[in-house]
């Protein structure tokens, strides 16, 4: 991207990363474009939070991405003064938490470090994730439920996973569930709570960004004991989306959202990012 950068203000992108180009073009690098659009004053700068994502695309591929410090120090080096840090993360979770503590690390070191915040950072992202994802799914029959298939994990913010379907449910959407593959509700307690309804027909989508690993293989997969398996062999029948939130234009604007979010102090009156109003598409 060259040495010393005219615009000196830059917006670094921070994903958990994968090693799965059509998916990664189509979230992560979409959500980048999307940044770069909106904020045209700012350089975009990918970085990757998972180093063994990072390490199979350098020696597989041949692909340079950056950890988090990496892309600090770089874009220090090449003389950028202010850096607002854009997490595509869906909760405040290890990952995040990393993240912060490495970026706080410059805070002395630029004239300005600013934070968005990831998917499900504010009370009012809930209600705006919750509606971006049902208007993919406008003609769902009263047999059928929607199963959200997100990471989980031991940090505990974990509970956001329990509000997330709580807020589906307050909004009407009572054939939604959440779930997580690594930790609670896994697919058993979801299952269990499926029975208590009538259901016939289950599709599965994750609650993630891209459509990586724990899709192609956990949701997806032909193992025994992934989760399109386990609902087909209890007698539903399963439909697969395999396609990450990163895909849906209405995500892609929360994260725009965020950033402007960001950028505003006490008192400021600009407005936040306000997306273009688009028509509600089909199922993705």
């Amino acid at each position: 991207m060259g040495k010393i950068n005219k615009k000196k203000k830059a917006i670094l992108v921070v994903s958990f990363g994968t090693s799965h180009a059509a998916t990664r073009a189509g979230t992560i690098g979409a959500i980048e474009k999307d940044v770069a659009a909106a904020y045209p004053e700012y350089e975009v700068r990918r970085a990757f939070t998972s180093q063994k994502v990072i390490d199979i695309l350098a020696h597989r591929d041949g692909i340079r991405v950056d950890n988090v410090r990496e892309a600090m120090n770089r874009l220090l080096e090449e003389g950028f003064r202010e850096v607002i840090v854009q997490p595509t993360h869906i909760i405040k979770g290890i990952m995040n938490d990393e993240m912060m503590a490495v970026v706080e690390g410059f805070t002395d070191k630029f004239v300005k470090i600013e934070m968005g915040q990831p998917l499900l950072g504010r009370t009012e992202d809930y209600q705006n994730v919750t509606k971006a994802i049902m208007d993919q799914f406008t003609d769902m029959e009263n047999n059928e439920a929607l199963i959200l298939m997100g990471h989980g994990t031991g940090h505990q913010v974990n509970a956001v996973y329990t509000a997330l379907e709580r807020q589906f449910k307050q909004r009407g959407h009572a054939h939604v569930f959440v779930g997580t593959v690594e930790a609670y509700p896994d697919i058993e307690a979801v299952m269990n709570k499926i029975e208590l309804y009538d259901f016939q027909k289950i599709t599965l989508m994750p609650l993630m960004i891209v459509a990586g690993d724990h899709v192609i293989h956990d949701m997806a997969g032909e193992e025994d004991d992934s989760w399109k398996n386990l609902l087909a062999g209890a007698g539903y029948e399963v439909t697969c989306i395999l396609k990450g939130l990163g895909e849906i234009q209405a995500i892609r604007d929360i994260f725009l959202d965020h950033i402007a979010a960001a950028r505003l102090k006490p008192g400021d009156d600009r407005r936040l990012y306000q997306a273009p109003v688009k028509k509600a598409s089909s199922v993705i």
